[in-house]
C-alpha cells in the first residue's frame, strides 16, 4: 500500500476534524434538518469525482448521515491518503447541505471470539455469518464482504474457560469519549474488570460475569 497511513496521522490532517477513526475506518455523523436533506447530502457524495473508485460506506438514518472511509487490499487494511482527500471533500459537502458533524455518535462494534487455536473455530463463524476471511489478517480476523455487520477478531489463548462464554464484545468510540462511555457503563451496573491498558481499552463485566470492551485509538500506532 503506497498511500497507506497511520490512524493518528490521519487524525492529525487538517481536514479531518469532522472524523474519528473507530475501529476499521474513520467514521463521521452530519445531522440534517431532515431526511430528504440527508438523502440529498448522500447523493451529493455519490456525485463526486473518482468516488465509484473508492466509495464510502453511507447510512441514513431519519437525518443522520453515517459515512465510513476504509482503504483495504491484499496486504492493507485501514486508512489512507485516499481517504484523507474523500473526507475533506465529504466535509465540504456536508457544509454545503447545512449538516452538523456529530463526532459523538461515531462508534464501531468488534465481536471478540476466544480459541486455543484460531484454525479450529474459524471455518465454522464463517461459514455461520457468511463472512469472508480478511485479506491481510486471513489468520485471525473475518468480515462481512456486504461491509454492513460487525467485524470478527479471533484471539488464541492459552486454556478454555469452563464457566465463562469466550466471546464478548469490544465497542470502539471516539478517543475523547472513551472515559466516559466507561463511566457511564459502570454507573449503569457494570464492573470494572481491568484498566492495565487503558486508555487503549478498558475491560468491563456485567452483573452476571459478560464482558465487554470499550476501545479507542489512543496509543495503538
Amino acid at each position: 500500500m503506497d498511500d497507506g497511513i497511520s490512524a493518528r496521522e490521519f487524525g492529525q490532517t487538517d481536514g479531518t476534524e469532522d472524523w474519528r477513526v473507530v475501529g476499521d475506518g474513520a467514521v463521521a455523523v452530519f445531522r440534517t434538518a431532515s431526511f430528504g436533506t440527508a438523502t440529498a447530502l448522500a447523493a451529493a457524495i455519490g456525485s463526486l469525482d473518482g468516488v465509484e473508485a473508492h466509495a464510502p460506506d453511507i447510512d441514513l438514518r431519519d437525518a443522520d448521515v453515517h459515512v465510513r472511509l476504509l482503504t483495504w487490499s491484499d496486504d492493507y487494511y485501514g486508512m489512507s491518503r485516499r481517504d484523507v482527500a474523500l473526507a475533506r471533500s465529504i466535509s465540504a459537502l456536508a457544509r454545503d447541505h447545512g449538516a452538523a458533524s456529530r463526532p459523538d455518535l461515531a462508534q464501531s462494534v468488534l465481536v471478540v471470539v476466544e480459541a486455543i487455536h484460531n484454525a479450529d473455530v474459524m471455518p465454522f463463524w464463517k461459514a455461520l455469518l457468511d463472512y469472508e476471511y480478511r485479506a491481510d489478517s486471513a489468520a485471525e480476523d473475518l468480515v462481512d464482504g456486504r461491509r454492513r455487520g460487525p467485524a470478527f477478531w479471533f484471539e488464541e489463548v492459552r486454556e478454555a474457560h469452563d464457566v465463562r462464554n469466550g466471546i464478548h464484545v469490544a465497542v470502539w468510540v471516539p478517543q475523547e469519549h472513551a472515559e466516559a462511555r466507561v463511566a457511564a457503563a459502570l454507573a449503569a451496573g457494570g464492573r470494572l474488570v481491568s484498566d492495565a491498558h487503558a486508555p487503549s481499552w478498558w475491560l468491563l463485566a456485567d452483573a452476571m460475569g459478560n464482558e465487554a470492551d470499550v476501545s479507542a485509538i489512543t496509543g495503538r500506532d
